[in-house]
């Protein structure tokens, strides 16, 4: 890397800063809204289930294919399957996911950021709940403030990520991962201690499964799949960073336990004081910008906690944009030989160009479809119903049955310093059990 810094400094920089990764707007917007869909604490073990089975052998898997290739995601590919050149095509899939990915996620990123500003004013404070979704609609479709919002967030990751992968990358993950738990920490107290709150906790994690669907299983597949980042390069590119020394089913582990926590804790956040102030848990994805400004303007002190917790969803979005960054960031160093502050300003130019139409589409642009979606809906569900899971899937084709068996126990096992005790039932998820659930995202996308 142009900053001699390859790779991460220290196992818990490695651990902080791909849970920063995998950390964001699905973990406190999108968790919670879908898990309110689903009928609670059935829809939450279900995802715990799919995470250990299929989300952390996906992250090995990827960490496996960064760390053997110390590649960009492009690269990896290139090197690792050696003379079939094909395989470049998977490396370069994930880039347009980065791509199309940051451009809608830097919208709804900007949107924390003019939240944390109305808290702070007190724009919110006092209106009725009709007021505040009408807050809501005017920022999002009369304004350009998106627009302006949505650069600084890209200018905040841009930063970062020119700062290098120890200077910037770890050396901000290692604050700001910690001041997500403890903001975390800090809402869940105050939501706890509100009148009502238990029955939050009851519908979070009290499991009545007769309230489960076909639809909810699904659905609590894909979110252990999306919630971990899987599937776009992000954690190639940060598996190439990781020591030789780490161990990456630990690393993994950690990962996604910090990452179930996050969504988890954001819960209890939320479904208490949904449940005090009798709000609707199956609000759906406007629980988050309409639902708890309401639920702040009802609580006593709710603008201070208002603040709190937009910040804390900034946090989560900052970490999440920084691995996006990151994917363009080191193609662009690696591959093209460009500088790392180049290769962030342009990719950041590349993504706000693109990004305010999607910006736009719920304004001035609404009626400019595709496929009768607005070009926010199209690239969200082009990369969440296809071109991620379909790059996963042809990521466990690529390990379980094209590169060489022996070469992914040598490199789980640190060179065969480690003992290999679950390496088969490994390889028989990532060969079989992943595969199959990939397939069934990939379908349920096209038919759901």
């Amino acid at each position: 890397m142009a900053d001699n810094q390859r790779g991460f400094s220290s196992s818990i920089g490695a651990i902080l800063a791909a849970a920063g990764g995998a950390v964001g707007l699905g973990n406190v917007w999108r968790f919670p809204y879908m898990l309110g869909n689903n009928g609670g604490g059935a829809f939450l073990t279900i995802y715990i289930v799919f995470v250990i089975l299929i989300g952390i052998p996906l992250m090995m898997t990827e960490f496996v294919i960064g760390r053997r290739s110390q590649s960009n995601v492009v690269g990896a590919y290139r090197k690792l399957g050696g003379r079939h050149k094909g395989w470049v095509s998977l490396g370069i899939l994930g880039i347009v996911a980065a791509l199309l990915i940051y451009a809608f996620y830097s919208v709804v990123a900007g949107w924390t950021l003019n939240y944390i500003v109305l808290s702070s004013s007190g724009q919110t404070s006092g209106l009725l709940p009709h007021e505040v979704a009408t807050v809501f609609k005017d920022f999002s479709q009369g304004s350009l403030w998106p627009l302006v919002y949505q650069f600084i967030f890209l200018a905040l990751t841009a930063l970062v990520v020119t700062m290098g992968v120890q200077k910037g990358i770890e050396k901000v993950s290692k604050v700001l991962m910690p001041l997500l738990f403890i903001l975390l920490l800090v809402m869940c107290v105050r939501s706890l201690s509100l009148d009502g709150a238990a029955k939050g906790l009851e519908f979070l994690f009290k499991p009545d499964f007769s309230k489960m669907t076909g639809k909810g299983v699904l659905e609590a597949l894909g979110q252990s799949f999306f919630s971990l980042s899987l599937g776009m390069g992000a954690m190639v590119t940060y598996g190439s960073y990781i020591r030789k020394e780490d161990k990456l089913l630990k690393t993994s582990t950690w990962i996604a336990v910090c990452d179930s926590m996050v969504a988890i804790l954001a819960g209890i956040v939320i479904f208490p004081a949904v449940f005090a102030f009798g709000m609707d848990p199956a609000s759906g994805p406007e629980l988050v910008y309409i639902v708890l400004p309401n639920v702040f303007n009802s609580m006593p002190m709710g603008n201070i906690f208002a603040i709190v917790f937009f910040v804390l969803l900034g946090i989560a979005a900052l970490t999440s944009t920084i691995s996006l960054l990151e994917i363009l960031v080191a193609f662009a160093v690696e591959e093209l030989h460009w500088k790392r502050g180049v290769a962030s300003a342009v990719s950041s130019a590349v993504v706000f160009a693109i990004g305010a139409f999607c910006a736009l589409s719920f304004g001035p642009l609404k009626e400019a479809t595709i496929f009768g979606k607005t070009l926010f809906d199209l690239f969200d569900m082009l990369t969440a119903s296809y071109i991620m899971p379909i790059g996963a899937l042809l990521m466990t084709i690529f390990l379980g049955w094209f590169y060489p068996k022996a070469e992914v126990r040598d490199e789980i096992t640190n060179g065969g310093t480690l003992k290999a005790r679950l390496f088969g039932a490994y390889y028989f998820l990532i060969r079989y059990i992943a595969p199959v659930a990939l397939i069934i995202i990939i379908i349920y996308g096209i038919i759901g």
